[in-house]
């Protein structure tokens, strides 16, 4: 293999292994709020996010062996990227901050 073909598959398994993480964690911060945070925030109901966050962590999974930037590669990313950027800052504000104290992280 040349060293360009090397690097570019780092790149990928990089990429792929972010992606992983990215949507393993949506999924999991989905899980950890409550049902009725969903409704009030005005976004899509739990089950429907965590089917969504679920479907895009199994994509994640397969893409580690295929490219991250086919088409299945870029849902995954769009779909829990707009869960991280949308949904989850309106279910912290809904939430309030739970007992964290007064510090903002």
């Amino acid at each position: 293999m040349t060293a360009l073909a090397t690097v570019q598959a780092w790149v990928a398994l990089i990429l792929g292994v972010l992606l992983l993480g990215m949507s393993a964690f949506a999924v999991v911060d989905a899980l950890r709020h409550r049902a009725d945070a969903f409704v009030a925030a005005g976004k899509l109901t739990k089950p429907i996010w965590l089917g969504i966050n679920g479907v895009c962590a199994a994509i994640a999974l397969l893409m580690l062996t295929q490219s991250p930037l086919s088409i299945f590669g870029i849902i995954a990313a769009v779909g829990s990227g707009v869960y991280l950027a949308d949904v989850r800052p309106k279910l912290r504000e809904v939430e309030g901050n739970r007992g964290r104290g007064n510090t903002r992280w």
